[in-house]
């Protein structure tokens, strides 16, 4: 019987080095920050485009309430119009809740109303205030033509 010899097993042993594992690991961390830089431009479209689908949902509710209501919510009653019966005149005889909750932008900031429209075609202008939070500037999206971009 042939024994192996104490040299012979360590050559025949077979793994990965620490260093090997972390140049591993150092490659994938390089790659998935480049990954989410290049994917960093993607969010923001995403949003505005989340943005440009509630902008059209709140406005076909908006064109419900005239109908049930016979006239759109004013500037301070607002989207909350929508969700609350108003309280201040008009209020509507005929009134139901038509959101369960006042709709927020990407950024968590409420959606601006206006009636009448003073920047849309519109009979209502709806917008948001954008990733800044501040309303006129450029970043703002609406059922208008923004004249700040």
């Amino acid at each position: 019987m042939n024994l192996p010899n104490h040299t012979s097993l360590r050559r025949t042993a077979r793994g990965f080095t620490l260093l090997e594992i972390i140049i591993v690991m150092t490659i994938i961390a390089v790659l998935a920050s480049s990954a989410v830089y290049l994917l960093k431009g993607n969010l923001d479209v995403a949003k505005e485009t989340r943005v440009d689908g509630d902008i059209q949902a709140i406005s076909t509710q908006l064109m419900l309430y005239e109908s049930r209501a016979g006239r759109m919510p004013t500037t301070e009653q607002g989207v909350k119009a929508l969700v609350e019966k108003p309280t201040t005149e008009p209020i509507p005889e005929k009134w139901s809740p038509l959101l369960e909750e006042e709709p927020k932008d990407p950024w968590q900031q409420p959606y601006k109303y206006a009636y009448p429209a003073t920047k849309s075609k519109k009979a209502f202008d709806i917008w948001s205030v954008g990733k800044d939070g501040t309303d006129g500037t450029a970043d703002d999206v609406g059922n208008f033509k923004n004249p700040a971009k």
